[in-house]
């Protein structure tokens, strides 16, 4: 998962890749993107979209009991444990 700023590069890098493809009329290139995500996380990503969807601040706070985070801020379930929150 990545953070707020290792968020704000990676979403930089991907707006590079973009940018870089339109200027040269090429097939996007998102080798950046990727070599970084791998860097931060150790973890060897191949679908520069996947990568979008890693972000902390897209989920809610940690389940209390099993401590996996819950799907939105404002969710009462957790499909991991079935841990219902009070909001």
């Amino acid at each position: 998962m990545l953070n707020s700023e290792e968020g704000k590069i990676a979403l930089k890098l991907l707006s590079e890749g973009y940018q870089d493809a339109k200027k040269l009329m090429k097939a996007p290139n998102f080798s950046k993107l990727l070599n970084y995500y791998n860097d931060v996380t150790g973890f060897e990503e191949t679908n520069h979209i996947a990568i979008m969807h890693h972000f902390i601040d897209m989920y809610g706070p940690d389940c209390e009991n099993c401590e996996k985070p819950y799907r939105t801020e404002t969710a009462t379930f957790c499909p991991k444990c079935g841990n219902k929150r009070q909001i």
